[in-house]
This record gives structure tokens, sequence and C-alpha cells, in this order.
């Protein structure tokens, strides 16, 4: 997904993260952070078999929900994906 108005600041409390941000694909773990700039695409999900807890704190002029953009979405969540 994608979000024009906001940026994203994703702390893993317990777990470790897969995250895509943008071309980037890295493991965050336990106690690391990372940050997705407005505008990037990106992607979490959970690798391993512990279960992930993620904090995620959001910013920017708008913050609305409507602001998702989803380019695939596996749990049905929206009915039109771009």
């Amino acid at each position: 997904q994608m979000h024009h108005h906001r940026s994203e600041h994703w702390t893993v409390v317990s777990g470790m993260a897969k995250v895509t941000n943008g071309e980037q694909e890295v493991l965050v773990g336990t106690n690391e952070s990372t940050f997705i700039p407005a505008g990037n695409r990106h992607c979490l999900m959970n690798p391993g078999l512990l279960d992930l807890v993620v904090i995620e704190v959001q910013s920017g002029e708008y913050l609305d929900e409507d602001d998702i953009i989803r380019f695939r979405d596996s749990y049905g969540r929206c009915q039109k994906t771009v």
C-alpha cells in the first residue's frame, strides 16, 4: 500500500518484521524501527513463528484512512485495488 499525505514510523516491540519500503526489503527486529516516507509503497509481514507486535506512529498533514492506496489486498479489506 501507499499513502500520499502521511509518513509512518514502525517500531518492533517483539518478533521479527519483514518490511518492504519502496524498492528495499529489510528485516527489523525487536527494539528496532524503520521509517516509511509518504509516497513509498510499503508492506509489513511476519516471516517468523512468533507473534509480531509493532507500534505504528503516523505523521503528516492528513491521517484519515481514505489516504490508503492498496496495490494488493489479501484480506478483503477493500472492494477495489490499484
